[in-house]
């Protein structure tokens, strides 16, 4: 089976986004918004 995994990157003048997502993953994040409380929420 192959893996299940999406990739996407957006910039704009205002920010700048990279996400992945791993179906199969172990669930492990990483998140860094720059605002501890929007981490902790997502």
């Amino acid at each position: 089976m192959s893996a299940r995994i999406a990739r996407r990157e957006r910039k704009t003048a205002e920010t700048s986004i990279e996400i992945e997502i791993n179906l199969d993953g172990s669930g492990i994040t990483d998140i860094s918004t720059g605002l501890p409380f929007f981490d902790h929420m997502l």
